[in-house]
């Protein structure tokens, strides 16, 4: 669990995120907030492959880059393809987990005291998990 200040980026707590991690990653997804060199370097060093979207305004980077493939695939017309091909769209399930803790939980944490954040979210992670263990809903199909 990674908690970070609310005037610090997202982007910026990526080598954060890998630290604890004992398995391997073998792919980053991410939106274009994390097109940067820097973002890209860390994730090199964890030998995993960037899946980033990149930015409206991308340009072509050094030879080889990896994200030269997915500027060229937006510049013609083409991300969506790019987006299938590079299983981007796995990012979607930590947007749903994120979208469900905000519904069951709050958009906001009510303690004040970072520690007592940090517990706040422990407890609302477990409350999901047990949630989810109970199984999900089942999408019905009507006939009509």
């Amino acid at each position: 669990m990674l908690i970070s200040l609310d005037w610090v980026h997202d982007s910026k707590v990526l080598l954060g995120l890998f630290n604890p991690l004992r398995r391997k990653k073998h792919q980053v997804s991410a939106d274009g907030a994390y097109d940067t060199r820097e973002r890209y370097e860390v994730i090199a060093k964890k030998n995993a492959k960037p899946a980033i979207s990149p930015r409206s305004n991308a340009t072509m980077w050094e030879a080889e880059h990896p994200c030269n493939d997915a500027t060229t695939a937006l510049h013609n017309g083409k991300i969506e393809e790019w987006k299938v091909e590079n299983d981007y769209h796995k990012r979607s399930l930590s947007e749903t987990a994120m979208y469900r803790w905000k519904q069951l939980m709050g958009a906001k944490l009510t303690f004040r005291n970072y520690n007592a954040q940090a517990g706040e979210v422990y407890a609302g992670i477990k409350a999901l998990n047990k949630l989810t263990g109970l199984g999900l809903p089942q999408r019905e199909s009507f006939v009509g």
